[in-house]
This record gives structure tokens, C-alpha cells and sequence, in this order.
């Protein structure tokens, strides 16, 4: 069992009493660490608007369930089409190359120096980079002040675009960089579960009422949304529903 839940931490020191009359963007994919952004984001702010891409991933099966968990919460939902899966690198967008069984004791934290070995080929090179530039022109069209990404530095698999320092320098370049930011009305990137463990985002996103049952985390998840069970993303999951103490609500596929 993990310690107490804590507070979540977002890059800003915007709460909810200053923040409910304004407008947000939420990453979506369709995962457990997205889901608990968008309804944490739901929580807080006037409106929210879930952003999902549909890149070239393999597990194409997180858009449907992104779609659905958006219609049930309520909230606009755009999925953007781009093509990063030309440009390979990754196992997640190359079929040619091998999705890695995950090891929860090999994966880094927030306090290791993270080199190339350590960073697996599930990586998608600029993923983040993308996704939050696009989310970038969603929120100046929607006149939303705030961008959710679901990213953490505890529990993760050490891709560089999940760490504060980027995210921090993101947002500085995010205002200088658009209309919205150089007219005063500065746009904050929120992260509220970079300083939590994923045990601590399952807790909290029970808290908020997510239905975990909806959402797809599985880097080779089938046709029907099952989950492998032993991919990076599912090792993370299982562990953190039991270091939460709360039953996994998962559907996995028969190995």
C-alpha cells in the first residue's frame, strides 16, 4: 500500500476558486493517466475541450475509448489526424519492430539519471512536443488559459517529454509564441499528476468518479480493447491498482 493520496501538484498555482470561470484542453488518449486529467479538469474549470490523435499508433483501440469516455463526460471532443508513424522510431507506431514486456522494478524515477539504455523503444520522438503544440492551437481557438497533460515523473517510463523541466520550458515558449500570450492572457501547461505515483492518480481518479473499467492503457491492446497484461503500460497499471488496494478493473485477453 502506497502512502495517503496527496494533493496533486500542476505546474501553476491556479485553484479552483480562481480558475472556474475559465477554460481548459485536455490531453486525451484514452488511458488511465488521461482520463484522471479529464475529469480532474472537469473539477475546475468552465469548459473542456479532450483532444485525442489519431498518429499511426498500433493500439488503435484508446480513440474509441477515448470517444466514449468523452461523450460520458460531457465534454467536446475533436480527434486530430497526424502522421508520426512515417517517421518510425518507435515501436508504437512501427509494426516491424517489438512492443518490450515491461519490468516495474527497471523503471526509472524522478531521481535517476536517465541515459539512452534506460530510455525504452515505446518512445515516440517528439510525441509530446506535437500533441502539445496542437493543443496549443485548440486552446487560443476555444479561449481556454489552461493545456492538461497527463504526464509524471514517478511512476513512468522514462520518456524525456514527461519531465517538469520540459514541460516548465513548453509553457514559457508557449507564451512567446502565440496571440493569446503576447496580449496578456497567459496559457498554463497543468500537470497534475507529475509528482504523483500511479498509485496515487488511481485514487485520485476515484475520487473524482472515473470509471477505469472505459479506459485502455495497453501498449498492444487487440481489436477489442483487451490489454496484453505485460507491456510497460500494463506492468505500471496492475501495480499501481495494487498498491492502491483497489481491485483491477481491466480486461485482459487471454495469453
Amino acid at each position: 500500500m502506497t502512502d495517503a493520496l496527496t494533493s496533486p501538484t500542476p505546474s501553476t498555482t491556479h485553484t479552483a476558486s480562481d480558475s472556474s470561470n475559465e477554460n481548459a484542453v485536455v490531453l486525451l488518449s484514452g488511458g488511465l493517466d488521461s482520463v484522471t486529467c479529464l475529469y480532474w479538469a472537469k473539477d475546475r474549470y468552465a469548459k473542456v475541450t479532450a483532444v485525442s490523435f489519431n498518429y499511426g499508433q498500433r493500439h488503435n483501440s484508446e480513440l474509441v475509448a477515448a470517444k466514449n469516455i468523452a461523450n460520458q463526460a460531457g465534454v467536446d471532443h475533436k480527434i486530430i489526424d497526424i502522421d508520426i508513424a512515417q517517421l518510425g522510431g518507435s515501436s508504437l507506431t512501427d509494426h516491424d519492430m517489438t512492443i518490450p514486456d515491461g519490468d516495474a522494478d527497471k523503471f526509472p524515477t524522478h531521481t535517476d539519471n536517465i541515459d539512452n539504455d534506460a530510455i525504452p523503444n515505446t518512445y515516440v520522438p517528439a510525441r509530446n512536443t506535437i500533441f502539445l503544440s496542437y493543443a496549443l492551437a485548440v486552446a487560443e481557438v476555444t479561449e481556454a488559459n489552461h493545456i492538461v497533460i497527463g504526464v509524471s515523473s514517478v511512476d513512468y517510463s522514462g520518456y524525456p517529454d514527461c519531465r517538469p523541466e520540459y514541460i516548465n520550458a513548453f509553457e514559457v515558449m508557449a507564451n512567446l509564441a502565440t496571440k493569446a500570450g503576447v496580449t496578456g492572457h497567459k496559457l498554463h501547461i497543468q500537470t497534475p499528476l507529475q509528482q504523483l505515483s500511479k498509485a496515487q492518480t488511481i485514487q485520485l481518479g476515484n475520487s473524482l468518479g472515473v470509471d477505469y473499467s472505459q479506459t485502455i492503457s495497453c501498449y498492444k491492446a487487440d481489436s477489442e480493447g483487451r490489454a496484453c497484461g505485460i507491456c510497460d503500460s500494463c506492468t505500471l497499471r496492475k501495480r499501481g491498482f495494487s498498491d492502491a488496494g483497489l481491485a483491477d478493473p481491466t480486461r485482459y485477453s487471454e495469453n
